[in-house]
């Protein structure tokens, strides 16, 4: 059965897609949660994130600070990039072993692996199918101010450091609008589950 990647800007909805197809039965694989997990103390990307931004990026405990560390890179494109290179292919690679796990469990099993980063890192693995969730960047900067307390300057600049919606539109196979209402989200993505449930359609 089919490997989904899910993308979507920051606000735009995505876990609320996600949690739907949970709710049908997806294997959900968080990607922002095996970041978490490859970032460990003691973990081999730690001690590099250490060794590279220095050891003003750990608590005292030995966790990473990661507000310390987004101040850092945030604003500073070769720094995000170094943080990239030493990140994502320890994702990438748990990752795999994730959906090779899920689908070892149950052959028949719908994967969909919830990215935020797609466009900037994964796009050209080999996924059945991309979709993107996707609500304008005047939509999801509104979210950003009325529900997560954030200043519209501050808003603007997370979007900003973000792939843009064309870049990730231009990735997507099925296109789920969140602008709208949550229902209009939800019966959407109910029918991308149907659509991934029957095994005599073409995903294409």
């Amino acid at each position: 059965m089919p490997l989904i990647a899910l993308t979507g800007g920051i606000a735009s909805g995505k876990s609320t897609v996600a949690g739907r197809l949970a709710e049908h039965g997806a294997v959900i694989v968080d990607a922002d949660a095996i970041v978490r997990e490859v970032q460990q103390p003691g973990s081999p990307v730690l001690v590099a994130l250490a060794e590279a931004f220095g050891e003003g990026m750990l608590r005292p405990d030995g966790s990473l600070d990661r507000a310390a560390l987004g101040g850092h890179v945030f604003g500073h494109p070769d720094r995000v990039a170094r943080l990239n290179a030493i990140v994502h292919p320890a994702v990438g690679e748990q990752s795999k072993r994730r959906f090779a796990e899920a689908f070892a469990a149950d052959p028949d099993a719908v994967v969909v692996y919830d990215v935020p980063l797609l466009a900037e890192a994964r796009a050209d693995d080999p996924w059945d199918l991309v979709v993107v969730a996707h609500a304008p960047a005047d939509v999801r900067e509104a979210r950003m101010v009325e529900l997560r307390g954030m200043t519209a300057t501050d808003a603007r600049a997370r979007i900003a450091s973000q792939a843009g919606d064309d870049e990730r539109l231009a990735l997507a196979d099925v296109v789920i609008d969140t602008a709208g209402s949550l229902e209009h989200t939800l019966a959407q993505t109910d029918a991308l589950w149907d659509r991934l449930s029957e095994p005599r359609r073409s995903l294409e």
